[in-house]
């Protein structure tokens, strides 16, 4: 069983490590992670062999607290952590200002004289040392009062054997304040024997500000990294934010508001112009536009009508409509999101383990540090000062925070900006194996391709217009159940053609069909069917072989014994299918088309597409076996399909992506969901794990470098050298800025970019089932707008081509509906009497 915890208390990496090394011992545990941002604990345990009450038992007796998570209900219903991280925030923000109300007096009495600063006669007067020092005590107890967590935590996890980094703190600045009691003691000991060399001495070895700057510059340190932390689960509370609180549904006839956690399976949902979809389902009644860019980084709104499936947070743009809720609660898409995105940051990398290990030791090790340096200075110096001074700073300068964070900060942004592009990684692991993918392999079918044939050529014979052809071709396909006949009907409807009724239809297996058209003998099949009706092909045979083959299947036509003509269709390649697989060789990974088409149709593809591999007439069972062959091979291999035969495949990679249009059992098998069914995306998925590991990597080398300069620094090891003793307070301000620097590295990859947004030379576009391809084409020769007209017209002419002229800048952009060679557009440029310099 797999269940949520959430514990309390936690404050370093080091809190994390002790809490998952507790709940590990316990018996029946599988699997722990610990999230110290979220302040929560995933365990997979044996229902058998333990519960909930002995893990939360177990993390109790460690010094922290942990409880059950509350998350079931809607995404609505759940709770914000944003809102608990700024409420944290928020008292970080009173404990520092408050400090340093008592701060600034305290600092200025006791460094004052020192600094130069002007202070009144009062505090310069040997006979009111005692009443100066005492004073500095009093204002030292309101900042140890506001920062008493420290104390409350630090202490207790170091009785239970767990020290943390408020162990460290707390040490650190009560040491130094016991040693300004002594002092006081020392300082009116001297008064009442008279001993003034003992009351200068001690007198100038108050600690007091250093005890009281150390805490504020540590809440200030960690009000900073708070506010930081907070903007790494923005994408979470962003996604949450997108969840009606309210559907309006049918009931007994009557339109009725209610919360979105009463709507039920099976309930009418009525969804205005503007207003947000509350739950999951499918159209029963009206049609819309709606934007679903919320849930698939789509910026394009897509066309709703009956039938039509509909996502929780979409929004209605245009349209009115009524849906029949099929998901709701924790079921729908929305609420799916949000739980794979919270499991992932929630998840530890491999790489965190390296830093998890490091922090298990880090502290108790620390304190040692700071023990043997004590007393190696007390030995050396016989000077108590000095001693305390360098143990103290050793406790203040090192952060075991900066190891901790290095990790988690990295993997959270990560995620969450892979979800707000559309891309769904369930895990840590996933995220960091991704960057070390030497292979990946392509279903073809709905992955490559559009997963449906439509038609792609349509060649009339003489005297035939398109129309006449596809007027025929459409009527006599219609009562048709072969493959192709839904694409020629598509076909026909996009361009407004209507239909004949036939008569005395028949199928003729494995030849065609035939019928009555308005009287007329009528029949559509393949060539073999022609020649056994004795119709002659004209010179069609090669234009319908060379169509095969380019893996497209041509379908003949004929009325009344007279060829009327060829219609081809082909299950056509994705719009951005080439570019992914380009961008994946730009990125060094070998591409493998695997399909379970013929080896023709399958290398025709593979040609269109750039894919030099390809693995065709593979039965569904046998496609596990390649991707293992693949892997034996050496390298990491990611897998990418769509349909249920392709789950044994996604879960035998290194990585599985799935196609968000897939099945649920591919989507269930992955590690990776494109919510887009945009192969681009999963380039993107791969250059986002890149990024996040390189920043891991930054995180962890700058937290190491830290803890290995600082500590010897405050130790003393350079004195010999340079004569110089680090203060406390510098200590202390050091470690606050190093996790402030960590978190703040991490949220750089807020500004990482998907890869199609870096390919402006080739902007893709698809709308409604069809696609837009741009280029600029560099022309010389054009001096005036007569120029400017003629190549626009020269241009304008080709079939699927837009074209608008830039005479100053000497281009023009050229908008293509349908596949236009380079070479054709220079051509037609050309004969216009112009020279083309480049096509991008």
């Amino acid at each position: 069983m797999k269940q949520k915890f959430e514990v309390t208390g936690m404050t370093c990496a080091a809190c994390s490590a002790h809490v998952e090394k507790a709940v590990c011992k316990v018996a029946g545990v599988d699997q722990v992670n610990v999230n110290l941002l979220g302040n929560s604990m995933v365990v997979e345990y044996n229902e058998g062999q333990t519960d909930a009450g002995q893990i939360i038992h177990a993390v109790e007796e460690a010094g922290y607290g942990a409880a059950l998570s509350a998350t079931k209900g809607t995404a609505a219903a759940r709770p914000k952590a944003e809102n608990v991280m700024e409420e944290e925030a928020a008292g970080m923000k009173r404990r520092f200002l408050t400090s340093l109300i008592f701060l600034v007096p305290l600092f200025y009495i006791a460094m004052g004289h020192m600094m130069g600063w002007p202070l009144p006669a009062f505090f310069h007067d040997p006979g009111n040392v005692f009443v100066v020092a005492f004073l500095q005590f009093l204002l030292t107890l309101p900042i140890m009062y506001i920062n008493d967590k420290y104390y409350r935590v630090g202490f207790k996890t170091l009785w239970h054997r767990s020290p943390n980094m408020d162990s460290l703190i707390a040490l650190g600045s009560a040491a130094a304040v016991v040693y300004g009691v002594a002092a006081l003691f020392q300082i009116a000991w001297g008064l009442g024997h008279g001993d003034q060399a003992r009351v200068d001495k001690w007198s100038m070895d108050l600690y007091f500000e250093s005890a009281g700057m150390i805490l504020t510059l540590i809440t200030l340190g960690k009000w900073l990294e708070t506010r930081s932390k907070g903007k790494t689960s923005q994408a979470i509370t962003r996604l949450m934010d997108l969840a009606p609180k309210t559907a309006t549904v049918q009931r007994d006839g009557k339109e009725v508001e209610v919360p979105v956690e009463t709507v039920a399976p099976g309930d009418l949902v009525v969804v205005r112009p503007g207003g947000r979809i509350p739950v999951d389902g499918v159209v029963v009644e009206g049609g819309s536009a709606v934007d679903e860019s919320a849930l698939t980084g789509e910026s394009l709104p897509v066309e709703k009508g009956p039938g039509d499936t509909v996502a929780a947070a979409s929004i209605n743009k245009s349209g009115f409509f009524t849906f029949r809720a099929t998901r709701v609660g924790e079921d729908t898409t929305l609420a799916q999101m949000i739980r794979l995105v919270e499991e992932a940051s929630a998840s530890k990398a491999p790489i965190a383990k390296l830093a998890d290990r490091v922090a298990g030791i880090f502290v108790p090790t620390v304190i040692a540090i700071a023990l043997v340096t004590a007393v190696v200075w007390l030995v050396l110096t016989r000077s108590v000062e000095s001693a305390l001074t360098a143990g103290v700073a050793v406790l203040v300068i090192s952060c075991p925070c900066a190891l901790g964070l290095a990790t988690p900060v990295a993997i959270m942004v990560g995620t969450g900006k892979g979800a707000e592009n559309g891309i769904l990684i369930k895990s840590a692991e996933a995220l960091e194996t991704l960057h070390t993918v030497k292979t990946v392999v392509l279903d073809k079918t709905g992955t490559l391709t559009q997963g449906k044939p439509s038609v792609t050529d349509c060649i009339p014979s003489p005297g035939v217009t398109e129309e006449e052809l596809l007027c025929v071709a459409a009527s006599l396909e219609k009562p048709s159940e072969h493959p192709l006949a839904e694409a020629i009907l598509a076909e026909a409807e996009e361009r407004n053609i209507p239909l004949a009724p036939i008569q005395d239809f028949e199928a003729v297996p494995g030849r065609g069909v035939r019928g009555s058209l308005h009287g007329a003998a009528v029949l559509a099949g393949n060539r073999a069917m022609l020649e056994e009706a004795g119709i002659p092909l004209e010179g069609f045979v090669g234009q319908a072989e060379t169509l095969a083959q380019d893996g497209k299947t041509p379908l003949y036509f004929a009325e009344n014994g007279k060829l009327l003509g060829v219609v081809a269709a082909a299950d056509t390649p994705k719009p951005t299918s080439a570019a992914a697989v380009q961008g994946f060789r730009d990125l060094g990974i070998d591409v493998v088309m695997l399909t379970g088409d013929n080896q023709r149709t399958a290398q025709a593809v593979g040609r269109a597409l750039g894919v030099t591999q390809v693995i065709a007439e593979v039965l569904p069972q046998d496609k596990e076996k390649v991707v293992a062959d693949l892997q034996a091979q050496g390298g990491r291999v990611a897998m990418i399909g769509d349909g249920i035969n392709d789950a044994p495949a996604l879960a035998r990679a290194d990585v599985g992506m799935a196609i968000g249009a897939g099945t649920d059992v591919a989507i269930e098998s992955a590690d990776v969901v494109l919510m887009k069914s945009d192969l681009l995306d999963a380039v993107t998925a791969v250059r986002l794990s890149k990024q996040v590991i390189r920043n891991i990597k930054e995180n962890l080398f700058w937290a190491f470098i830290y803890n290995i300069i600082g500590i010897p620094l405050a130790a003393g090891v350079w004195y010999p050298l340079f004569h110089l003793q680090l203060s406390p307070m510098f200590g202390a301000a050091a470690m606050s800025l190093s996790s402030v620097c960590v978190v703040s590295n991490a949220l750089r990859l807020k500004w990482f970019k998907p890869s199609h947004q870096e390919m402006p030379e080739k902007q893709m576009q698809t709308e409604k089932g069809t696609s837009a391809m741009t280029k600029t084409m560099t022309i010389n020769g054009m001096m005036c707008a007569h120029c400017q007209a003629h190549v626009e017209k020269a241009l304008n002419a080709l079939d699927g081509v837009e074209a608008k002229v830039d005479l100053e800048a000497k281009t023009a952009t050229v908008t293509l509906s349908k596949e236009v060679s380079d070479d054709v557009l220079k051509n037609a440029v050309t004969e216009a009497g112009y020279e083309v310099v480049s096509i991008q």
